[in-house]
């Protein structure tokens, strides 16, 4: 039953995070061609209002997960995003790929603040069982991110800005077939429900405040990389579209790497070592990719950064992981999904206008300086601190 629910989660994170990656990779091209978009202050307002959707849908989420079987939630999330991406293409104005992409938001709400949960009651976290099953799922949902990438670029390119959304709208029904179907006979209720009232679900965030910094930062440097990076690379540096999916592709292949290897090296060094060390690297490759103009300085900082950046996702869900109880992972992953829809949220938005008035590097440049004070923050924490109990 473990397996079984650890392989359909995969799939269903590898295409929530594609779906959320394949829109915002065409903004740059509407940009460039005056369609649509005409303004970075205008592509920050659609990631900004789509992440709010998410934000408001999340306690609705959490409340269905009670109600209903976990893959009938999943059904509904993966026929959405193929929909979505089938209606974006048609979009004529401003305001109607604005819905429509609220619409896209909307249905990719479902994985995060649920499945993960339900990864972590699963499992144990005697023998790092947990970091395992975290760094798992994490890489799968870069794969994800992976192969949207190097479609949406080269496809793109290659023929035009919609062929890759109607591809990932048939690429999305065949992956919800299978993930519901992996998990027909495997039951996600849980055994006694939590209290769902304004005081557990602010005790929950409570339990998990440490941690805030941290999911901070993995919300607006995965927003602000999506959002931005193929603006950098495609309007700043004259990058084609097809080279541009390629260096996010690697971009998110560094990180799908060190997420499946996070398990082995938190055992080896720790988990404050390896989260640390994660918060370093980012912190130097934001600088150097917000400061630069030399294209390949930014192209090696963009894909070293990638690699850093998402190993402290497998890092802070085992923390969470490890720090509430058994009830209340749901309601604390989904925090966790907020906290991170907030930070995204709010940095890409200002991002948006300021890129307008100052230039493409400076989201990178702000993202840079959160990271920094974050490090600060937990360098002096103790090991138990990350949820160890050794």
């Amino acid at each position: 039953m473990k397996k079984r629910i650890l392989v359909s989660a995969s799939l269903f994170h590898a295409l929530t995070d594609a779906a959320s990656i394949v829109t915002p990779t065409v903004f740059p091209i509407l940009y460039s061609q005056a369609f649509l978009i005409r303004k970075y202050s205008q592509i920050g307002l659609l990631s900004n209002l789509g992440l709010i959707t998410t934000l408001l849908l999340q306690f609705w989420v959490v409340r269905l997960s009670f109600k209903y079987e976990y893959r009938r939630l999943m059904l509904i999330s993966g026929l959405g995003i193929a929909l979505a991406n089938f209606l974006i293409p048609l979009a004529q104005s401003f305001g109607l790929l604005l819905l429509l992409y609220i619409f896209l938001r909307t249905v990719t709400s479902f994985y995060h603040p649920v499945v993960i949960a339900w990864i972590a009651r699963s499992r144990s976290d005697s023998g790092q069982e947990l970091d395992d099953a975290m760094g798992i799922q994490s890489g799968s949902g870069n794969l994800g991110a992976l192969a949207a990438f190097i479609t949406t670029g080269y496809l793109a390119q290659h023929f035009d800005w919609k062929t890759p959304l109607y591809l990932w709208s048939l690429l999305s029904l065949a992956v919800t077939a299978a993930g519901v179907s992996i998990i027909k006979k495997v039951p996600s209720a849980q055994e006694i429900k939590p209290d769902l009232s304004a005081r557990s679900w602010f005790l929950v965030l409570k339990r998990i405040s440490h941690l805030i910094p941290g999911f901070f930062l993995a919300g607006s440097g995965w927003w602000v990389t999506i959002t931005y990076a193929p603006s950098l690379l495609h309007n700043k540096f004259n990058i084609p579209m097809g080279q541009t999916g390629l260096y996010l592709a690697l971009w998110i292949g560094l990180g799908t790497i060190t997420g499946y290897l996070y398990g082995v090296w938190s055992r080896k060094f720790g988990r404050k070592k390896v989260f640390l060390a994660s918060l370093t690297g980012a912190t130097v490759c934001l600088f150097f990719l917000g400061f630069s103009s030399n294209r390949v300085l930014s192209v090696i900082s963009l894909l070293l950064f990638g690699g850093f950046m998402l190993m402290t996702y497998p890092s802070l869900h085992t923390f969470v992981g490890s720090t509430v109880k058994s009830g209340e992972q749901t309601l604390a992953f989904s925090w966790v999904s907020n906290i991170q829809l907030i930070s995204g949220a709010v940095i890409t938005l200002i991002a948006g206008f300021l890129s307008d008035l100052i230039n493409i590097g400076f989201p990178f440049i702000l993202t840079g300086i959160f990271a920094l004070a974050i490090f600060l923050f937990y360098w002096p924490k103790n090991e138990k601190y990350f949820g160890a109990k050794e």
